[in-house]
């Protein structure tokens, strides 16, 4: 049988720099979706889906992330001190006790591919899971990567997320030609990153969520710069096609593009319509200004 994926890797050592000036000194994974960073709801989906290590890819201006997930002594005596007991178990559970954070350092920006084989010593030959925080997916349910994990326990082979994007924007993605299966799975075939819609084998676009074997760590240390001068994952998983199947798993929920100013805005107000303390106040807020039609998937 496959071994379970008790890892998740999150690369976070990017600039952010399309959030300039908010990402000068903060770290763009650290942004706030009304009350909890992106970090944090990429690190409450690996937890949920069963990872019991999360491993951060890090660059030096990344400190807050480490901060963010340790305990804070100072706040928890403050807060304990004026009785705000609720605050106090947020603060205290921003991870379940269990979970382990590893903080390893990506010396250079080569990209995606090579944040990724930074991780190798930790995961060791363990299938593993790859989230990309920018990416934030919403089921109301178990999450996308527990679906993901309930596929490879079936399958045993690497998985990528996927969805179906316009035509015109294949350039943004890695795109995947692939035959379909059942469950919302399909056998890839090929992988290209970022075509130009003419050039694009399909619009079934790979986003930033993956499940996959040790293999593509050796791939990995073969695979040359690629597109923009970086180690590209694309590359890496186009090659283990020749090792072994990988499927891309087209997830049930909706995904905010966080790594946009308009897609975090977008995100920002479908989470905040629907907190369970703020929501109610939101909606009456919003329906002076839009169509009262919009939020009745909301409530």
């Amino acid at each position: 049988m496959s071994k379970p994926v008790r890892k998740a890797v999150f690369p976070v050592a990017g600039l952010g720099t399309r959030f300039l000036p908010a990402t000068k000194a903060n770290p763009k994974e650290m942004l706030t979706v009304v009350d909890k960073p992106l970090i944090q709801y990429a690190a409450e989906e690996a937890v949920a889906a069963g990872c019991e290590q999360l491993i951060f890819v890090t660059s030096s201006s990344k400190r807050a992330l480490e901060d963010h997930f340790d305990k804070n002594y100072e706040l928890e005596s403050v807060l304990a001190a004026k009785n705000k007991l609720d605050v106090l178990e947020i603060v205290r559970n921003v991870l379940p006790e269990g979970i382990s954070c590893v903080y390893i350092r990506q010396a250079e920006a080569l990209g995606l591919g090579h944040a990724v084989l930074c991780a190798k010593d930790v995961v060791g030959d363990e299938p593993f899971a790859v989230i990309l925080a920018d990416d934030l997916i919403d089921d109301n349910s178990q999450g996308c990567l527990s679906q993901m994990v309930q596929c490879y326990n079936d399958r045993g082979c690497s998985i990528l997320g996927a969805e179906t994007v316009a035509p015109e924007e294949t350039d943004k993605y890695g795109i995947v030609s692939s035959s379909p299966l059942k469950n919302r799975l399909s056998k890839l075939d090929k992988i290209v990153e970022k075509p130009k819609p003419a050039e694009a084998p399909s619009n079934l676009a790979v986003v930033g969520r993956y499940i996959l074997t040790p293999r593509i760590f050796e791939l990995l240390e073969n695979t040359p710069k690629g597109a923009g001068g970086e180690i590209q994952l694309t590359d890496a998983i186009a090659s283990l096609l020749d090792f072994e199947h990988v499927l891309a798993y087209n997830f049930e929920g909706t995904r905010y593009d966080c790594g946009s100013k308009l897609g975090y805005l977008q995100a920002t107000v479908e989470y905040g319509l629907k907190h369970k303390d703020l929501g109610e106040g939101f909606r009456k807020y919003l329906s002076h200004y839009c169509d009262p039609a919009m939020f009745k998937n909301n409530g």
